[in-house]
């Protein structure tokens, strides 16, 4: 990386670093460009030419925890040897990071925003792929192992995607154990569902 390409970059990352902060502080729609140029001595042009946009910069951080998330994962990953017990590993992994996150206070606000962008719904159309990329890798391997029967792997993962995005939304104002309850029962219900064998004739 040539030096203009590097100061660039760490002047992206001092800004993003402010800006979370005051997203962690004040909110998504309370935290202004004006308040981020304050916070960074940058102009709202330079803000503007590494981001485009406050949604922008936003999706920067939300990527940055999906890659830590990810990374998280993969240390983790191998505690997990099948698929059954990778998915209330994913779960209980969701729930920590989920809940004690600085951001998801801001987050469950730029989610429930009603206009976005173009540029910022294909952005979080690309954000959802690779939620959707995760749950099939994850399906495939109990399917290859023989833990799943013969599924539709994408319109399971879509299902299992939907399922956790749901209980995510009802967990915010309970305690980590009850939301890790509400989690397992969520994976249980997905692996075995509620109805007895004789009532699904």
């Amino acid at each position: 990386m040539n030096k203009k390409k590097q100061q660039s970059e760490q002047t992206k990352k001092r800004v993003a670093d402010a800006a979370k902060a005051l997203f962690v502080q004040k909110g998504f729609k309370a935290t202004s460009i004006d308040d981020i140029v304050q916070a960074t001595g940058s102009s709202a042009g330079n803000i503007y030419y590494h981001f485009k946009s406050k949604e922008g910069l936003f999706l920067y951080l939300i990527d940055e925890w999906d890659r830590e998330w990810e990374q998280k994962w993969r240390e983790r990953e191998h505690l997990y040897p099948s698929a059954v017990e990778k998915l209330y590993g994913m779960a209980e992994q969701l729930v920590r990071d989920n809940l004690n996150h600085p951001l998801t206070k801001a987050a469950d606000e730029f989610f429930t925003q009603s206009e976005k962008s173009g540029d910022i719904e294909e952005r979080l159309a690309e954000m959802v792929a690779g939620y959707l990329k995760f749950n099939r890798k994850l399906l495939q391997q109990g399917v290859d192992s023989g833990e799943f029967g013969a599924i539709d792997v994408e319109r399971q993962a879509i299902l299992l995607d939907s399922l956790i995005f749901g209980v995510s939304q009802h967990s915010r104002k309970k305690s980590q154990e009850e939301a890790l309850v509400l989690y397992r029962s969520a994976i249980d219900l997905f692996l075995y569902g509620i109805a007895r064998p004789s009532a699904q004739s």
